[in-house]
């Protein structure tokens, strides 16, 4: 129970459901369990010569009546407790979700994608399947155990019961036995799910580059690898469950062949007659049920218990990055930010990535950073957004320390353009309208598709601006994409753009026209790049090395010292270009 507390609130808000549910499904049993007391009736009737007209009616009835409340119970018992694990398989999945959703950049760097996947699928799955068809076997194990256990006591007195029950303690011993084997060959299992998962999702996201390098076969290899491993802990799983219900029937059915003999010979003596040891004979064979679910049951809830822990490693991760409990609000309007003597690294035992860099980006200026790939650009960018929280100094946002705001008055402030550009599965209009929770302004993606300099791209192609972009956006090109993502940011009409290294992929007469459209944008920017011709029109320029602020200035005073980095670089980029 305390792997399932997790789900309490979900129990508790629909109780009722299982209350019913169990319910009806102790009138089905108890109904099942009144049939072998009316075929013992109708047996001694038939035995003794005393059968009537009606006594044959009252035996129809009674078959009838136990009959529908059978049906009925059936009906009402799968609708509750099935139904209900299926609100919990929805409630669960959201959860899981949600709290993706909430966790930042430290937890899915240590997460594979695929693992996160099999967790939302398969382990919920499991964990749908113990509160479902798990309770269902529960009450049929205990209340037919019971129950089946008081009325063959009460037709044939206690011992000749415990003759026939001879099977108990044995199963009892055999469930303990195979109870923790289960739950550990579960979690192999499980586990085992999550890496084929991975190995599927990393090969089919990178298709192009398997083939690119001609290395599907090796490829085929590594799934085999994996799939065969999941073969083999799946099997080593059935081999354990297959023991179960073997065993409970062996068991059950020597313990019946025992009570056969000692009815035989209780019936010779006239200790016993034909209608008890019928009804005693269903009551047996009834018994053999709750036995096996027995066995299912601690197999099911051991894949349950794995399955949820696995959910709850995940529920319980706490994000690195927190909001303030009290946030605190920056000043509407223009938006300034400053960062004041920050250092960073991603680990106390790792290098630093960034040392003392300070610096103030005003209202409607733009910012350029410059440097070698692995300096720290992105870092900043990273810190700024709070995908990270800084390991000394601060960042403030219109003075007030960015640790101190609610994220989403953060990230309303700001829209960002990643490295790597990154569509959804939706109309073209639809990734430039990303930011719009429902409809969109058609006009106003036009207008910033034609900022980015995609327009023409766009109505170029077969339906427009409704044009359906595959996965990931295979169906358009690099600087296409680039040029989308460019676009949709822009669409948010935030306060301040950032382009970290975003137009890389495009050729140089559209980067001239973004750039020169760049001029005449009326809020702040910021701009990471490699390239000298994508920031020289910044108003200010800085360049990082080895994680430090190594120059700083516009274009014309970084090109008077002929000794930096700046210089250097735009001199090396020029003849490059020249010999294109």
């Amino acid at each position: 129970m305390k792997t399932f507390r997790t789900i309490l609130p979900f129990m508790k808000k629909h109780k009722w459901h299982y209350i019913w549910g169990i319910l009806a499904l102790i009138v089905v049993d108890l109904a099942n369990l009144l049939l072998p007391q009316v075929i013992k009736r109708f047996a001694n009737w038939a035995k003794d010569g005393t059968m009537d007209q009606d006594k044959v009616l009252w035996t129809a009835l009674a078959v009838i009546l136990l009959g529908s409340l059978v049906a009925v119970g059936r009906f009402l018992w799968r609708t509750n407790i099935f139904g209900t694990a299926r609100r919990l398989e929805h409630w669960l999945r959201a959860e899981l979700f949600n709290k993706y959703l909430s966790l930042d950049d430290h937890f899915f760097t240590q997460h594979r994608t695929g693992d996160l996947m099999a967790h939302a699928t398969n382990d919920i799955l499991m964990v749908r399947n113990t509160l479902g068809g798990g309770i269902i076997m529960t009450v049929d194990a205990l209340f037919m155990s019971v129950f089946t256990i008081a009325l063959m006591i009460y037709t044939v007195g206690i011992k000749t019961a415990l003759v026939g029950l001879l099977a108990l303690p044995f199963l009892s011993i055999m469930v303990a036995f195979v109870a923790k084997p289960l739950q550990n060959r579960s979690r192999a299992v499980q586990d085992t799910f999550s890496d084929m998962t991975i190995e599927v999702q990393e090969n089919l996201s990178g298709i192009s580059s398997i083939k690119s390098f001609v290395i599907e076969e090796n490829r085929s290899d590594s799934f085999s690898k994996v799939n065969k491993q999941y073969a083999k802990d799946n099997m080593a799983l059935v081999r354990i469950a297959a023991i179960m219900e073997p065993m409970v029937s062996l068991i059950s059915g020597a313990a019946f062949i025992i009570f056969l003999f000692y009815s035989i010979n209780q019936m010779v003596h006239g200790q016993l007659t034909l209608g008890d040891f019928l009804a005693v004979q269903t009551y047996i064979m009834m018994m053999i049920w709750p036995l096996i679910a027995i066995g299912m049951l601690v197999a099911s809830f051991q894949r349950g218990i794995a399955a949820m822990s696995r959910i709850n490693e995940i529920l319980n991760s706490k994000a690195k990055v927190k909001e303030p409990q009290i946030p605190m609000q920056a000043t509407e309007g223009e938006t300034t930010i400053e960062f004041k003597d920050v250092w960073f690294r991603y680990a106390d035992d790792l290098p630093w990535v960034l040392e003392g860099v300070s610096f103030e980006l005003e209202p409607h200026k733009s910012l350029a950073i410059l440097g070698r790939t692995g300096t720290g650009k992105t870092t900043i960018i990273n810190l700024l957004l709070r995908r990270y929280d800084v390991t000394q100094g601060e960042i403030l946002l219109n003075g007030v320390n960015i640790k101190d705001l609610c994220l989403e008055d953060l990230y309303s402030r700001m829209a960002y353009v990643e490295q790597e550009s990154f569509l959804f599965s939706r109309s073209i209009a639809g990734n430039i309208a990303f930011s719009s929770e429902e409809s969109y302004d058609l006009d106003r993606v036009k207008s910033a598709a034609k900022f980015s300099q995609v327009h023409d791209d766009i109505e170029q192609m077969p339906e427009g601006y409704t044009t359906w972009v595959g996965e990931r956006g295979v169906t358009l090109s690099g600087g296409q994409k680039q040029r989308v993502s460019i676009a949709r940011a822009y669409y948010a009409q935030a306060e301040i753009l950032i382009l970290d290294d975003s137009l890389s992929a495009v050729d140089t007469n559209t980067e001239k026209s973004i750039l020169d459209h760049l001029k005449t944008f009326s809020h702040s920017l910021i701009m990471v790049s490699q390239r000298v011709s994508t920031v020289k029109g910044a108003d200010q320029i800085m360049v990082i090395e080895d994680g430090k602020i190594s120059q700083r200035g516009n274009h014309q005073t970084l090109m008077e010292d002929t000794e930096g980095f700046y210089h250097k670089l735009y001199q090396r980029q020029l003849l490059e270009l020249e010999l294109k």
